[in-house]
């Protein structure tokens, strides 16, 4: 009876903390992330600078939701219609022979990852996954999406231990965030899938495919809030 009412005390303080750090993170900004620490841990150099999303261009908001999450003003924090194209589409990857290659597709918004960024940890596990559930709700009840918005942008990874697009702006352009070009915020948000395999200063032909494709996503219309 000990352990189990000691194990209810341990669950309610753990709710308690995560809790009262996401309501604190709603109005101070975060001093790291999850995977920024786990980049200091593991001796990686992180560069960040965290800058107020009015500092930040229009091209690399927009650049961002109508890559990432084209219906981030609409969801709750899930993406049903994402999932669930998602779904099929990894369900006939794989039903390919084993030879080749399977491009899974993955169907988180713009507030799950930063969820993850924020609060997790890389490896991929069904507990991650649940606590990823649990940090998303948290946060689509206790952030506007302006809030979420500009969590993501100061955390998201550009490039091994490079966080956030001011950081990412100076590196790549040596130029402040709020400077971005429609061309170079769609070519910072096409590493996204993988920062540490696709590069920003060596763009693979797949990046700068999936950069003209952003671009011309902005150009159709969504990723254009009224915030």
């Amino acid at each position: 009876m000990k352990l189990l009412r000691l194990a209810k005390h341990l669950l309610l303080g753990l709710l308690l903390t995560s809790i009262t750090a996401v309501l604190t993170f709603r109005w101070v900004d975060p001093p790291a992330s999850a995977f920024m620490v786990q980049d200091l841990v593991e001796d990686v150099k992180v560069k960040q600078r965290w800058v107020p999303i009015e500092r930040v261009s229009r091209s690399m908001i927009k650049a961002i939701i109508a890559s990432e999450d084209q219906n981030f003003e609409q969801h709750y924090g899930f993406d049903l219609e994402a999932i669930e194209k998602a779904l099929q589409h990894n369900q006939k990857i794989a039903e390919r022979p084993a030879r080749r290659k399977r491009n899974f597709k993955g169907a988180s918004t713009l507030t799950q990852q930063t969820a993850k960024n924020m609060f997790l940890w890389r490896s991929r596990s069904w507990l991650r996954k649940g606590l990823e559930v649990y940090f998303t709700v948290l946060m689509e009840v206790l952030w506007p999406k302006k809030r979420i918005a500009e969590v993501y942008l100061n955390t998201a990874e550009f490039g091994k231990g490079i966080y956030g697009v001011e950081s990412a702006a100076q590196q790549y352009f040596g130029k402040s965030a709020s400077e971005l070009t429609l061309d170079e915020s769609a070519l910072l948000t096409a590493v996204l899938p993988s920062p540490k395999r696709f590069k920003v200063n060596n763009p693979s032909p797949y990046v700068l495919q999936r950069k003209e494709w952003i671009i011309n996503q902005v150009q159709m219309g969504p990723g254009n809030p009224d915030w």
